[in-house]
């Protein structure tokens, strides 16, 4: 018997396109980074697996072992990519303060990033936060203090310092701001103000 010649016919399944390993491996490291800074190293792969919408054999496709997806998660924190695109993205024709105001605002979001990682890390498996030191904490310093100095650059004349070396203090009082009892931490806008202006009120003389 012939099928009715107005039944309508399921359309076939499109497949989506396959990820390449290297794209494999990304989605897993960013599936997997929400889950290590809540569990640590006693995150599962199954749990990164199902957080992933893939099967766990698929991570060891592209990973070794979970250590080897630890290390790759540590890496990314530490990568200062994501960090030196937000600071190519100000805008330099805004007044300087603004400018330093929105930096401070992207590298701390950076550092908490990395440093929720580590502190999962660090209390629960000790040699992945171990991976931080090194060449590559240096490398990540050193790329988002140029990004930085791109910043100052049009103030370049006016500066007491070259672009790079004040781009490295203002790296030092960002990530160093030490904590006071009964005191708020600086907002950005305030630490830029104390960075530019000194201590005192209303700026020097």
């Amino acid at each position: 018997m012939t099928a009715a010649k107005n039944e309508p016919t399921t359309p076939a399944r499109r497949r989506a396109p396959g990820m390449s390993p290297e794209q494999r491996r990304a989605m897993i490291i960013q599936a997997a980074i929400p889950l290590i800074t809540e569990y640590g190293s006693a995150v599962t792969t199954a749990k990164i697996a199902r957080a992933a919408g893939i099967g766990e054999g698929t991570v060891f496709r592209v990973f070794a072992d979970k250590d080897e997806l630890l290390q790759a998660c540590v890496a990314e924190a530490l990568s200062p990519e994501h960090a030196v695109r937000e600071l190519d993205t100000i805008d330099v024709t805004q007044p300087l303060p603004d400018r330093l105001a929105e930096a401070a605002e992207a590298l701390q979001a950076h550092m908490d990033r990395l440093g929720a990682i580590l502190g999962s890390l660090g209390h629960r498996g000790g040699k992945h936060a171990g991976t931080v030191r090194g060449a590559g904490r240096e490398e990540s310093t050193t790329r988002i203090r140029a990004a930085l100095a791109d910043l100052l650059e049009p103030e370049k004349d006016d500066l007491r310092r070259p672009p790079e070396q004040i781009a490295a203090l203002f790296i030092g009082l960002l990530f160093t701001q030490p904590r006071t009892d009964g005191e708020p931490d600086l907002s950005p806008r305030e630490l830029v103000e104390v960075f530019l202006h000194g201590a005192l009120s209303g700026g020097a003389e």
